[in-house]
């Protein structure tokens, strides 16, 4: 089976001769924070994953699904509930962060508790940023939820599906998001009222030592410096990382000093 690579956008750089490996045409984008379920594939979190854990970012189906594998066989995994997801413990609002690989035009991204749309964000089929951060109301649905994100693409039929499992109520996210974030069109959600103050964005994994050499599963934030092969690079964008996105194959997250 071919291996897919989940390299991050690539931004230009000035020095002709780098070469930047492009990810496949399928490479597109997910939930990195709180962790969907595929980004807990990528990172090694959950074990036994399937082609998953090598292309995060490819849950790709028609518009109007409503499951996490976005019917695609090979991704089946996502949607076994007895796989006991771990559900990362959080506030009433929580901050979802999007890492995309390839920047479609957008109509709009949605985010669903069972059946109910709690909000939609409308980018008017604009180009989003490298990274998209929606806060999101959940202050309806307190305990273990899973919150389906849904990025609907705006010039193709086609959507991008994470679900993300959260105990709502059950913490509170440490920092705030880096870079801006969108206020939703609209929150038809109703429930119960909140049971904690709002939360942002979760504190990193483990604690990055300054020109340590870089590692997977390690969140970064702007301004960190790792090591990689002997050259220093410092971060240009807040993110976890995951194998493959090691600092030569990721100009849009990481700057050669």
């Amino acid at each position: 089976m071919r291996r897919s690579i989940a390299y991050p956008l690539a931004v230009a750089t000035a020095a002709g001769s780098m070469v930047v490996v492009a990810g496949p045409a399928s490479a597109h984008g997910y939930v990195s924070s709180p962790p969907s379920r595929q980004a807990l594939c990528a990172q090694g979190a959950v074990p036994d994953c399937g082609p998953i854990q090598f292309e995060p970012q490819s849950v790709e189906g028609p518009k109007g699904l409503r499951n996490c594998h976005a019917n695609l066989s090979r991704f089946a995994v996502l949607s076994d509930e007895s796989r006991e997801w771990p559900a990362k413990a959080v506030g009433a609002k929580v901050s979802f962060r999007w890492v995309l690989t390839a920047r479609h035009r957008t109509s709009t991204w949605e985010y669903f508790v069972g059946g109910t749309r709690v909000a939609v964000f409308d980018d008017g089929n604009r180009q989003p940023d490298a990274v998209v951060t929606h806060v999101v109301d959940l202050s309806g649905f307190p305990g273990r939820r899973t919150v389906l994100a849904v990025w609907n693409i705006g010039d193709t039929p086609m959507a991008f599906y994470n679900c993300v499992d959260l105990n709502i109520g059950g913490g509170t996210e440490s920092a705030p998001p880096t870079g801006p974030s969108q206020r939703p069109t609209a929150t038809p959600g109703t429930g119960p009222a909140p049971t904690q103050p709002a939360p942002t964005q979760p504190a990193p994994t483990k604690k990055p030592v300054k020109g340590a050499p870089w590692k997977p599963g390690v969140t970064y934030r702007i301004g960190d410096e790792v090591t990689y092969g002997g050259v220093r690079y410092r971060c240009r964008q807040a993110h976890t990382t995951i194998r493959s996105w090691e600092p030569p194959f990721t100009p849009a997250l990481w700057l050669a000093l």
